[in-house]
């Protein structure tokens, strides 16, 4: 019982001692999934506290997507795989709204290249031009349930991962 007693004890401690945003020189991982009108993304990040309130990152992600075109015998399929290159500032509201430390709300503007391969009927299309690059805008929360490891969901739009993403945040 006292073992239990001891578990739990810590188990609320760690909750107890969530402290966000990331602070300056601090780093942080990012993964998770996302939507978009092309596949589900998957994404892997990092941020970096260059200041008080505000942070650099990078972020790198792929999906993919089947699509049939045509009817009956014309019909072909479309495979497309995106890979994309991201850079990212946020600045983080937590102090100007007097926000809880367990909590991250931030906001700010991306720029991104994405690579975009298509194959059909056995030839492969690369879409690598101007057309690649684009800058967005997100916002997004965390919730953090001890000072290292919490949840992050956030939107965004202007880019080929427009929407919404949602995964875990690993501070190192």
């Amino acid at each position: 019982m006292k073992k239990i007693a001891l578990l739990l004890a810590v188990f609320a401690f760690n909750f107890a001692n969530a402290q966000a945003p990331l602070e300056e020189g601090g780093i942080q991982l990012n993964a998770g999934v996302g939507t978009s009108g092309w596949g589900t993304p998957v994404y892997l990040g990092l941020d970096y506290g260059i200041a008080t309130n505000f942070t650099l990152g990078g972020e790198l992600s792929y999906q993919s997507y089947n699509q049939n075109i045509g009817f009956g015998m014309g019909s072909s399929e479309l495979k497309s795989s995106i890979l994309g290159i991201q850079a990212n500032g946020n600045y983080h509201f937590n102090e100007l709204l007097n926000i809880p430390s367990e909590w991250d709300f931030y906001a700010g503007a991306n720029l991104n290249y994405f690579s975009w391969t298509t194959k059909m009927s056995g030839k492969t299309y690369d879409y690598n031009d101007a057309d690649n690059f684009g800058i967005g805008l997100q916002v997004g929360g965390r919730y953090f349930f001890n000072d290292k490891f919490g949840v992050n969901v956030q939107l965004g739009g202007g880019n080929v991962v427009s929407g919404a993403k949602i995964g875990v945040t690993y501070k190192l």
